[in-house]
């Protein structure tokens, strides 16, 4: 018998494995996406969707990706005379990303666009970026949401406003006013609070009209080379919010030091640090003493975005477990063409379209809500629900998505260790699981119209779907009784499948809609993805998600 040596045999001729998948549009390839935007109120967006889509799926914008995720921030405490510069030092690749958001409108739309459905054209925007690296988007975010807190102090808002809805972006350290755009983080929390931030001991002296001094160290700076940053602290009337700039009028830099980055699970192109104010120079934003009522807004802002970073995760491993069933062959035939591989693929798709939907309908709600006082409570209450819900999904969903790719889904020079790293921190990030559900009952009991909000949303669904239409009599029938702080978790859920089944019920195919209310409102759905009734179609689930 001869070798294989000698008769010739390839060794290494690689077969049987999915191309990669690159230069590919993330917006029109995703249909739900495609069909809330114009459902929500801003298909005049769409030709800038499918431009910067096209963009962030091109092969380029995929490696600058990989390069910001393999080359994490550094952080120079001092230059090389051994004066303090606190300057964090970026891969080229990142201000790539950053560039490519910020000027497409991620950060400033809907402060300069007058079009009405400027947060549902931004939404989708930071959706499609996010599936590409999330990394980059924290500060796009928080720059964003800076400006409801801003609104609070209108001296401030008319020197900062303008900047951000300017939409350009300049990586260089100089002071904001030589700058074409500016970006905007925060820091609030401390050691000994966390998310207590009542708890803070940072210090405000006042010096001068709507001018203070900060001393204090902060636990969590998040994207520590902004231009400016809205920060608490404690001034003689309380807790307060300002606005710290990391350079003062006089062109000094602002005595804001850089302690250390925080080595973190994922998100680890962005860099998150712990500093110390020593003096810093700031301005008061709102009143003494209203700093948590100041930022709350910034924060309902910000708990937007933890749901659409969490539901771009999910269409990321949607997409790529789909791309990689449809060309990998096992057992004789492709990984899709198994009746078990269509379960798990259908069911994931179900999650994610069901994310998508909820998180563009919310956006819509924040175009609304100052004019209409329904989407006011709607956003109030809906929010927070969906953020405890579709957060809480997203590392079961992406594992299981990953696990769609066996051992090639577990190498790092695949995407998905990264999305599975990124999963759990937008359940982490403006409220745990249990702060927000805390804020779920703080709303229900001080603002009992938004009770009412969110179930005239979920009852445009009434009728099209039995188990729908008994899960929402149990809920209301629940929403009568006096709900206990050990009920809360249970009670989200509940308000949030409800939700998505209301959304998917009208607005999605039958397919999706029935396979979404028997396998998550039924009694004897299953636990795990992969789970659903065999009367399920879930080849047309599959198709319509990508």
């Amino acid at each position: 018998m001869r070798t294989a040596l000698e008769a010739g045999t390839k060794t290494h001729e690689v077969t049987n494995q999915a191309p990669l998948l690159t230069n590919y549009n993330l917006f029109s390839t995703d249909c739900a996406l495609k069909e809330a935007l114009e459902r929500e109120g801003a298909d005049w967006a769409r030709s800038r969707l499918e431009e910067f889509g096209g963009l962030v799926g091109s092969e380029e914008a995929i490696r600058w990706g990989f390069q910001a995720n393999d080359n994490p921030p550094v952080l120079r405490t001092h230059d090389r005379f051994g004066r303090r510069i606190d300057e964090v030092e970026f891969h080229p690749a990142w201000h790539e990303l950053m560039r490519l958001s910020i000027e497409h409108g991620l950060a400033g739309l809907p402060w300069g666009e007058t079009k009405p459905g400027a947060h549902v054209a931004r939404a989708a925007l930071m959706l499609v970026a996010s599936e590409n690296e999330a990394g980059h988007t924290c500060p796009v975010s928080m720059t964003y949401s800076a400006m409801p807190a801003l609104r609070k102090q209108p001296d401030l808002l008319r020197e900062w406003e303008p900047r951000v809805a300017a939409c350009q972006y300049d990586p260089q350290c100089r002071p904001a006013s030589e700058k074409p755009g500016a970006t905007i983080g925060m820091a609030m929390t401390e050691k000994q609070g966390g998310s207590d931030v009542r708890a803070n001991t940072t210090a405000a002296e006042p010096i001068g009209p709507g001018e203070y001094l900060i001393t204090g160290h902060k636990w969590f700076c998040s994207a520590p080379m902004s231009d400016a940053f809205l920060v608490l602290a404690q001034a003689p009337g309380g807790l307060t919010c300002f606005l710290l700039p990391r350079w003062i009028p006089d062109g000094e830099r602002n005595r804001l030091h850089i302690q250390r980055l925080k080595q973190k699970l994922g998100n680890r192109s962005n860099a998150s640090s712990e500093v110390e104010f020593d003096r810093a120079w700031a301005r008061r934003i709102g009143e003494e003493g209203r700093g948590v009522a100041t930022i709350i807004e910034m924060v309902q802002h910000t708990r937007l975005d933890c749901l659409i970073g969490s539901a771009s995760l999910m269409r990321q491993a949607v997409v790529q477990a789909v791309h990689h069933a449809r060309h990998r062959k096992a057992f004789g035939r492709l990984l899709i063409d198994h009746p078990l591989m269509q379960n798990v693929l259908a069911d994931l798709c179900l999650e994610s379209e069901a994310a998508t939907v909820l998180m563009m309908r919310l956006a819509r709600a924040f175009d609304a809500r100052d004019n209409e006082s329904s989407e006011h409570g709607f956003a109030r209450l809906a929010t927070a629900v969906a953020k405890y819900w579709v957060c809480k999904r997203t590392p079961a969903h992406v594992n299981e998505a990953l696990e769609c790719l066996g051992g090639n889904g577990y190498v790092e020079e695949c995407i998905m260790p990264r999305l599975y790293r990124e999963a759990p921190l937008c359940s982490i990030w403006e409220g745990s699981g249990n702060v927000i559900c805390l804020d779920i009952l703080r709303a229900m009991r001080k603002e009992p119209e938004s009770v009412a909000c969110v179930l005239s949303e979920i009852r445009l669904a009434q009728g099209g779907n039995r188990y729908f239409d008994s899960f929402v009599a149990a809920l209301e029938n629940d929403l009568t009784l006096e709900v206990t702080e050990v009920e809360a978790r249970r009670l989200a859920e509940r308000m949030a499948l409800a939700l998505q089944a209301s959304l998917l019920i009208r607005h999605s195919i039958s397919e999706v809609a029935g396979a979404f209310c028997v396998s998550r409102l039924a009694g004897d759905s299953g636990r795990a993805f992969g789970t659903l009734p065999k009367s399920v179609q879930f080849r047309a689930i599959v198709n319509r998600a990508f």
